[in-house]
């Protein structure tokens, strides 16, 4: 629940990025280049998040889970309605882009803490052979978030144009306020991670509580951070395809309306968070590993014929060409949270997971739209943006599998659905 209403904001902020933010804020240049712009804004908050990762990462493995999850949520919640309450360039000039990108940093660090406090509170609380359908909750609060947001966004969508410029897109962000509400009392509730506490008894009897997790966790274990980055690339980019990047294309470039979009994208969240409980189901039964590649593996294969569903501009066809990718990339997408949890010592866990997943949002995630709108806007159509999105799943096949190999701490067992894993010796 608490993560909904992070990826709520965060999604709130990618649909007013692409149908808003370039015309308000970026109003002296050109369609194209606000829109950029506007996806620049965007990619801001995705430079935070590694930093996010290292501050609570490192609160989180010394002092326990749950404080960060409060504290992130409350961060969070007050960037998402400060942003609903922001002047305009018309209003202060220069000051509305600049506040705008301060705002969506504070945004940026605060999921970059999120995530991994969320993950583990999941998983460190369940028995070892159920994490991985833990973690698929966790990663339900993605299309949760994204059904909330597309729904409030399609209701303030049928204001004129004028209204829907003027205050009707600061709507969403200032629901954030009665969000973050619901989430805190959610979250004061929570226990404390079972397994941290063990870990921490453990290590205070031994004087051995990490003074700063960062540097042992790049001392003991930097080949799986980067592998971490690599294996998490498609789960933050596809998102991001879709809802930014595809939602821009189409309600300019290919001239679909607005609302269908909405509609389309609504659609594509229900469908992901009906999904995912099953491919985790699933995986319990043929492996995890084997399931995330053999999804990746299909997303490829159908990455060709999405875009060109895409490009017909017919509304059936594009949402077809839609759950295609989202069907085969939230198999993979659902069992993310649950795999990187376990790869990671427990005293080092929350950072290793933070700074992984986060790093690769910078690097890799907050781009997507920015790269793809550029890819477009350069010429050849969009035929460099489908090189782009199957590069980006290749990248992810490869550190995926090579991540489940090196995996630290755990063994695999068919129970955790990693069985292809057991016959792979992991690294100390």
């Amino acid at each position: 629940m608490g993560t909904a209403v992070e990826w709520y904001d965060f999604y709130i902020y990618g649909t007013a990025t692409a149908l808003v933010f370039g015309k308000l804020f970026f109003p002296s240049a050109s369609p194209a280049a606000g829109t950029l712009a506007a996806f620049a804004t965007f990619w801001v908050g995705f430079l935070a998040r590694p930093i996010g990762g290292l501050i609570f990462g490192h609160i989180g493995d010394r002092v326990g889970r749950k404080n960060v999850l409060v504290t992130t949520l409350v961060m969070m919640g007050s960037a998402t309605t400060l942003i609903g309450l922001l002047p305009t360039h018309a209003t202060i000039g220069v000051a509305a882009p600049v506040l705008l990108v301060l705002l969506r940093a504070v945004q940026g660090i605060a999921v970059g803490g999120e995530w991994g406090g969320a993950v583990l509170m999941a998983t460190e609380n369940t028995e070892r052979k159920q994490r991985g359908f833990a973690g698929m909750w966790v990663q339900q609060g993605s299309p949760a978030g994204s059904i909330l947001a597309t729904l409030v966004f399609i209701a303030v969508g049928q204001l004129p144009d004028d209204a829907f410029l003027t205050w009707g897109w600061r709507v969403p962000f200032l629901l954030s306020a009665v969000l973050v509400v619901i989430g805190l009392v959610i979250r004061l509730k929570v226990a404390e991670s079972t397994e941290f506490q063990a870990a921490k008894q453990q290590q205070e009897e031994k004087d051995a509580t990490p003074k700063i997790p960062v540097v042992e966790l790049l001392r003991t274990s930097w080949p799986l951070v980067l592998l971490g980055v690599g294996a998490s690339a498609m789960g933050i980019s596809s998102a991001y395809f879709t809802n930014t990047f595809v939602l821009s294309w189409a309600t300019s470039d290919l001239g679909v309306h607005r609302q269908t979009m909405l509609n389309i994208l609504l659609v594509l969240a229900v469908l992901q968070f009906l999904w995912q409980p099953l491919a985790a189901l699933l995986a319990q039964r043929v492996g995890t590993v084997r399931l995330m590649a053999g999804a990746l593996i299909a997303n490829i294969v159908v990455a060709v014929p999405m875009f060109l569903l895409i490009a017909t501009r017919n509304s059936t066809l594009i949402a077809v060409g839609l759950a295609l990718g989202v069907l085969t990339g939230c198999s993979y997408y659902a069992l993310l949270a649950g795999f990187l949890s376990q790869a990671f010592p427990v005293e080092v866990r929350y950072t290793g997971v933070s700074l992984a997943y986060q790093l690769c949002s910078t690097v890799i995630g907050g781009s997507t739209p920015f790269v793809a709108q550029w890819l477009l806007t350069r010429g050849g159509g969009h035929w460099p943006v489908v090189g782009y999105y199957i590069t980006l799943l290749l990248l992810t096949t490869v550190c995926v599998l090579a991540l489940a190999r090196h995996r630290t701490g755990h063994r695999d067992t068919p129970d955790s659905g990693t069985r292809e894993a057991e016959s792979v010796p992991t690294a100390a």
